[in-house]
């Protein structure tokens, strides 16, 4: 096993854990390549996704024409395999101790699996058609929900964070959609608006006060 390791290239012996734990930890679903910039030869692959192996050419170009802002890491850029597989890649020069470029470690994740979640979770959120109201028209606490769901969407603000005049508003729509005409509802709006009763009485007196002096 020493002579094997001896026998090795000392980056290999230097990079290889790192490349193996990328492997392992992003595995099956991404490979890990390190080439030799010198040879333009791929030193050592992981998860091989394609035929190349050591010793196979890297076909890198040249490192000097790179941009030299990206500091030696560059991407996530996109790949295409001949099966039609996207990959998002990115790629990292390694340096010796000189500032020289040793090797150059190449990832390439296949995003298969998160196009297919992306797919799943967008059939999820498809576009729904208008609820059918006369369902709904006897059930008061459905209708307490859907329109303090309602406002706190439109507004982006959870309920806890509702200010004064958000809370006005919402018993301005709740009161027009009559939900005050059912005797429990003022409790239910309570819990739902997370105050208490006597906050939904003093605010819906302070709502209709201007109406009943007209």
């Amino acid at each position: 096993m020493g002579e094997m390791e001896e026998g090795r290239d000392p980056r290999i012996r230097t990079w290889g854990p790192v490349c193996h734990a990328v492997a392992l930890l992003l595995g099956p679903y991404a490979e890990v390549v390190l080439h030799d910039p010198d040879t333009d030869q791929v030193l050592e692959i992981w998860n091989p996704m394609t035929s190349r192996g050591p010793g196979d050419p890297s076909l890198l170009g040249e490192l000097d024409e790179l941009d030299p802002s990206a500091r030696d890491v560059y991407g996530p850029y996109e790949k295409l395999l001949v099966d039609g597989r996207r990959l998002s890649s990115v790629s990292a020069v390694l340096r010796d101790p000189e500032g020289r470029s040793s090797a150059v470690l190449c990832i390439n994740l296949d995003r298969t699996p998160l196009e297919q979640a992306a797919a799943v979770l967008s059939a999820f959120g498809a576009p729904t058609v208008q609820r059918p109201e006369p369902l709904f028209e006897q059930d008061w606490s459905e209708r307490i929900q859907h329109i303090i769901g309602g406002y706190v969407r439109e507004t982006g603000r959870p309920v806890e964070r509702l200010t004064r005049q958000d809370r006005l508003a919402v018993l301005g729509r709740l009161d027009e959609a009559r939900v005050f005409a059912v005797r429990r509802a003022a409790p239910v709006v309570a819990g739902a608006l997370r105050v208490s009763r006597s906050t939904v009485y003093g605010l819906l007196a302070e709502l209709r006060a201007p109406s009943e002096k007209d």
